[in-house]
């Protein structure tokens, strides 16, 4: 019983070496097995990547700026019609209907003349009765003028006679004081009767000038009752196109009421708003010489041939017309309105196009301006909103310029600075690139030059 006892440590602390044995040996191995994993990683090989682009080769040219804007086809002459007299409307054109065309010198419409004819009729009566009475005066002036030479004449016999008498009474004592007395009184009504004579005569003149005034006045008011019946009958004064009508028969209307429009389609205009900047730096004008111009507008604008197309037929052919002039500067928008005109032979041309250019029709305007001298012409995608150009140079890196963008026309842009003859620029649109990166260049064209 006492034995068994003393056995038992011997046997713990056996386990005991034995597990610790197990323990170094584990971390021996385990050291062992860092140990070998403690070598350095093989080297990767690490190679650059192109970005591939697209790209051209640039070549200054001379290119002609077409200045684009659009605007409204209107009629340049439209006339609103209105009575000059009072009256009932007795008579209408057939074809008075808007969109008609009435020629030039045909009657639009007639108002009632009878009350205009019967007004000339007593205009004509009252200028007759004037006229004679000028006529009938200018003889009495006559006929009094020639009297009152033979009434001086026997005033001049009377005074003879009276102092002849008067002479023999006085010296010889022949004949009576009541011969000298009779004699002085046939003298006396003889001077009396010339006298009112020169006075009726000298007032002729006045009278006749009065008459003559008066007969002027009747002139005028016939010529007014002429004019006015003339104003019953309202012809076309030109080939015109009804646009407005409120107008019937039987109807009676006022003088200065609005009753037609016509619209004369002989020369259409078309007003083009430009921006300011494209019409400082590239519409044409002429030198004026200093002195020349008395106004402070715009001189000198040069009547270039314009293209004119339809929007409804941007495709189409174009029509021809000629820039005008300016016809006013906005400050608010900053544009320039110019006039373009049009001729109905080019508008209506059937060889061009079978729709004729009407007004009301809205046309995109080309209008030739300056050219640009030495330039190069851009892709729009190749010129960033910085005013940017990504190069690629002779080792195919990517190189970053500025430059300065002398016009943007449509999808393409024109460099006026920042670039040489032969650069290869970068067609395709980066965002953000990393500046002399490897670019793989996928084509590599010429731009293409216009004719300067």
């Amino acid at each position: 019983m006492d034995a068994k006892p003393k056995n038992r440590p011997k046997k713990h602390v056996t386990i005991r070496i034995v597990i610790c044995a197990l323990i170094v040996g584990a971390g021996w191995v385990g050291m062992n097995g860092l140990a070998s994993l403690n070598k350095p990683p093989a080297e990767a090989t690490t190679e650059e990547r192109a970005i591939k682009v697209q790209a051209i080769t640039a070549h200054p040219g001379d290119y002609p700026v077409v200045i684009t804007g659009f605007g409204e086809t209107r009629a340049l002459t439209v006339v609103a019609l209105a009575p000059e007299v009072s009256g009932r409307v007795v008579y209408t054109h057939p074809a008075l209907r808007v969109g008609e065309i009435i020629p030039s010198g045909a009657t639009l419409f007639r108002l009632d003349p009878s009350d205009y004819q019967a007004r000339l009729a007593e205009a004509k009566a009252n200028e007759a009765q004037w006229r004679h009475t000028v006529a009938r005066l200018n003889r009495q002036f006559e006929l009094d003028a020639q009297r009152l030479k033979t009434l001086k004449r026997s005033a001049e016999l009377a005074k003879a006679e009276f102092e002849r008498i008067q002479g023999l009474f006085v010296s010889d004592r022949v004949g009576t004081r009541s011969g000298v007395d009779q004699a002085e009184r046939a003298y006396n009504g003889a001077l009396d009767l010339a006298d009112q004579m020169a006075q009726a005569v000298s007032l002729y003149p006045l009278q006749i000038r009065e008459a003559e005034s008066s007969l002027a006045s009747a002139v005028a008011r016939r010529v007014m009752a002429e004019t006015n019946l003339d104003r019953c009958a309202i012809s076309a004064p030109f080939d015109a196109r009804i646009k407005t009508v409120s107008l019937e028969t039987g109807q009676f209307v006022s003088p200065g009421q609005h009753v037609l429009s016509l619209a004369d389609d002989s020369v259409l205009e078309i007003q083009v708003p430009l921006s300011s900047t494209d019409a400082r730096d590239w519409l044409l004008f002429d030198p004026v010489a200093p002195g020349q111009s008395t106004t402070a507008w715009f001189s000198g604008l040069r009547p270039v041939e314009c293209k004119i197309r339809w929007t409804e037929d941007k495709a189409g052919p174009a029509r021809v017309g000629t820039l005008n002039r300016v016809i006013r500067f906005d400050q608010q928008t900053r544009t320039l309105t110019v006039a373009v005109r049009v001729t109905a032979a080019a508008a209506t041309d059937r060889r061009i196009q079978k729709m004729p250019l009407v007004e009301g029709m809205f046309c995109v305007v080309e209008i030739p301006g300056r050219t640009m001298r030495s330039v190069f012409r851009l892709p729009r995608q190749a010129v960033s909103f910085e005013n940017e150009v990504h190069l690629a140079n002779a080792h195919n890196r990517l190189k970053t310029v500025s430059v300065t963008v002398a016009r943007v026309d449509g999808e393409s842009v024109y460099v006026s600075q920042g670039l040489s003859p032969g650069d290869t620029v970068i067609t395709t649109r980066l965002i953000d690139p990393l500046e002399n990166a490897l670019v793989d260049i996928a084509a590599d064209e010429p731009v293409k030059e216009s004719a300067s």
